[in-house]
């Protein structure tokens, strides 16, 4: 078996996301990095664009590691009795410096997973909106709640900080790593708490210039520290460090199963997962199939289909299903596939051979089963750049769920189409999936579209828009889409724990 193989065949093994921390080793640019037990790890970047090493890092010494969660417990000790108000000033600044370098840090992006530059600001001014979302609400989301009044008592709630929260990327991060970030550093923060973060190997700057932001921002030594690794069993003794408190973690279902088992021998370590989904669309017949189209494309492939809420199935009404694939085809005719750095590039290259492997795999299974490649001639589809991870937009039709690109995670710019006869058929066949993150309803009856979104089974249900975490709603994963929440005055809840108190007047003589 070559080197090669051996990581499509890590690749394969996952249900979900393209990266994955649950395996011994690193994949980098010679496709496995093995860990020498005499020296730190090793840990290679490489751009999906032109599949040559860009960054090099090294994991921590046993001794470095080990010292990490004590530090952030002494750093949590003080941080959590900073003000609230005090602790919003840090956060305030340290959102002005990001946007400050917005430039800068979305130049990073597009070297390490291959964004096109035309999109790449938009995550990390995103994330700025999310932060100040967040530090708008904190005020009502971390009060105190009174109990019932009582003579000569006065009693209360409080949410308490947790301790020291851990921040776990997956191995290759080709989604949107400041928006995942921006989910748990800001509340984590915001609450009381120290934070130790660890990226994906695939863009380990991310973490690096939040840590020095944040510093210059005013934030004390220490309440957030990084490292880097892509060997579990390194990640698994921080998990299990009695100073944890929480964990969360991004990724793949088999990813979030290791963090979970990791943590299963501490009743006091809280475990919140994110783990993707295979999101469906229903297009109902009375849509304008012109716009429905723009807009599931665009749902489906930005970000070349990276993205744990893309749409992965489409579920068409049968006496809409032919123009729809008309328009659809249309509108795929008029994308770009290419360098990212070109700004009139829409499609990038997808993360890693691996990952174009799997798409691959999922696409030729299909076509096996009697799906037909109804994808539109384009250029720049057919003759990609040689060098990267390329992977053109695949409009398939004739799908149904005996096939891989229906029922698993593609994580790649792919459109699957069903046809459907009934509202009652789409639902049926969007709810059969072991996964349930974010659904979506397309018609001009908005009524009606909510009336099916009761039935639909999944975090976030759109109707008429996919592809959106709002900062204001709760942003949670049903079925092994995942548990717990971040985003809203929710997000904040698995930051912190309850704490009573019970204080009686004392009696006078």
């Amino acid at each position: 078996m070559t080197l090669v193989d051996l990581e499509i065949l890590v690749e394969a093994s996952r249900l979900s996301h393209a990266g994955d921390i649950h395996i011994q080793t690193l994949l980098n640019d010679n496709h496995i990095a093995t860990l020498d037990t005499m020296a730190p790890e090793k840990i290679t970047t490489i751009s999906p664009t032109i599949n040559k090493p860009v960054l090099e890092r090294h994991g921590p010494t046993d001794a470095e590691l080990a010292e990490l969660p004590k530090t952030a417990h002494k750093a949590f000790l003080s941080w959590r009795k900073t003000p609230l108000a005090e602790r919003q000033k840090v956060v305030k600044k340290a959102l002005q410096i990001i946007t400050e370098r917005q430039d800068e840090l979305a130049r990073e992006l597009t070297e390490q997973m291959g964004r096109p530059i035309s999109y790449a600001a938009k995550e990390v001014s995103t994330a700025v909106l999310r932060g100040e979302y967040m530090l708008k609400i904190s005020d009502e989301a971390l009060k105190d709640t009174p109990g019932e009044p009582e003579k000569g008592f006065t009693r209360w709630i409080k949410k308490a900080p947790l301790g020291p929260v851990l921040v776990l990327f997956a191995w290759n991060m080709s989604q949107y790593p400041y928006l995942i970030l921006a989910n748990s550093l800001f509340p984590a923060l915001l609450a009381g708490n120290s934070v130790i973060l660890k990226p994906s190997p695939q863009t380990p700057t991310i973490v690096e210039r939040v840590h020095d932001i944040f510093l210059e921002a005013g934030l004390p030594k220490d309440v957030i520290q990084y490292f880097h690794s892509g060997d579990f069993s390194t990640i698994e003794k921080v998990i299990q460090a009695p100073e944890i408190n929480l964990v969360c973690f991004t990724g793949s279902v088999q990813g979030g199963l290791a963090v979970q088992q990791a943590a299963a021998g501490r009743v006091d370590c809280k475990v919140g997962l994110e783990l993707g989904g295979n999101d469906p669309a229903y297009v109902r017949p009375d849509v304008d199939v012109d716009w429905a189209a723009e807009e599931i494309v665009d749902g489906a492939v930005f970000n070349s289909g990276q993205s744990c809420c893309s749409l992965e199935r489409i579920y068409v009404h049968e006496s809409i299903h032919d123009n729809f694939i008309s328009a659809v085809q249309k509108v795929l005719a008029n994308y770009k596939l290419g360098d990212p750095n070109d700004k009139s590039t829409n499609i990038g290259p997808v993360i890693s051979k691996a990952a174009k492997a799997r798409i691959e795999s999922h696409i030729s299974d299909a076509l096996s089963k009697g799906a037909v490649n109804s994808t539109p001639s384009n250029p720049t589809f057919a003759s990609p750049p040689e060098a990267g991870n390329y992977v053109p937009p695949t409009l398939l039709t004739a799908c149904n769920h005996s096939m891989l690109i229906m029922r698993d995670e593609t994580f790649g710019p792919t459109i699957p189409v069903q046809s459907v006869a009934s509202d009652a058929e789409a639902v049926e066949l969007m709810n059969d999936s072991q996964f349930g993150l974010t659904a979506s309803i397309w018609t001009k009856d908005v009524a009606r579209g909510q009336e099916l979104a009761e039935d639909v089974e999944a975090g976030t249900v759109f109707v008429n828009r996919a592809d959106y975490p709002s900062p204001d709603l709760a942003w949670t994963g049903w079925k092994n889409s995942g548990k717990g929440q971040t985003l809203s005055v929710f997000g904040f809840e698995q930051f912190v724990r309850l704490k009573s108190y019970h204080v009686k007047e004392y009696p006078a003589k």
